[in-house]
């Protein structure tokens, strides 16, 4: 394996701010890195892949694993949607020679660096405001007025944490925001 402590990248941020576009840009420069796919109860949306962009799964099969504990973390995110990462997603990844990047909620971002405290690397992607925020979300057309407020309340929320990760990237233009994550993950990983 390349490192001698299996490393993680985690990549969270509110909903909207950017995290998946950074994170799509640093896997397609990348092949050291792989990423992490989550599980969750929600249903797909456009063309998302079982097995690609998620692990589709029921609330019961969900549940289930929560029993069992094959979750690195989980969270019900919003009401009756439960996100989580499987403890089996990040051994696969190791196993192929490669960084887990995790594209995760906050909460569930602060539970995997509080359990891997040394060989952790957390971003917080932060929109440069909360007006901005709700422009890219009602840009996104997924919304409705009420997932909407749901969305921003919980963003605020969400930022109130931001000093608690390792780096905080202002996304105001992306371009750069992707530039200072693949920095601080070149410094992370010891890349040149």
């Amino acid at each position: 394996m390349e490192h001698a402590i299996p490393k993680i990248i985690i990549i969270t941020a509110p909903s909207g701010a950017g995290k998946t576009s950074i994170t799509r840009y640093l896997l397609q420069k990348y092949p050291q890195l792989s990423f992490s796919i989550s599980a969750t109860t929600r249903a797909p949306r456009g063309e998302e892949q079982d097995g690609v962009d998620y692990y589709f799964i029921s609330a019961d099969a969900f549940k289930q694993k929560i029993q069992e504990e094959a979750f690195i973390e989980w969270e019900m995110v919003y009401e009756g949607k439960y996100y989580g990462t499987l403890k089996t997603e990040i051994n696969r990844i190791w196993q192929a020679g490669k960084v887990p990047m995790l594209d995760i909620d906050v909460k569930g971002a602060l539970h995997v660096q509080s359990q891997n405290p040394g060989n952790t690397l957390s971003v917080f992607i932060e929109p440069p405001s909360v007006e901005e925020l709700h422009t890219r979300l009602l840009a996104r057309g997924t919304e409705t007025p009420e997932s909407l407020e749901t969305r921003l309340s919980k963003a605020a929320y969400e930022i109130s944490f931001s000093h608690q990760f390792n780096h905080i990237i202002v996304n105001k233009e992306l371009p750069l925001a992707c530039e200072q994550t693949e920095a601080a993950i070149k410094a992370f990983l010891g890349w040149q």
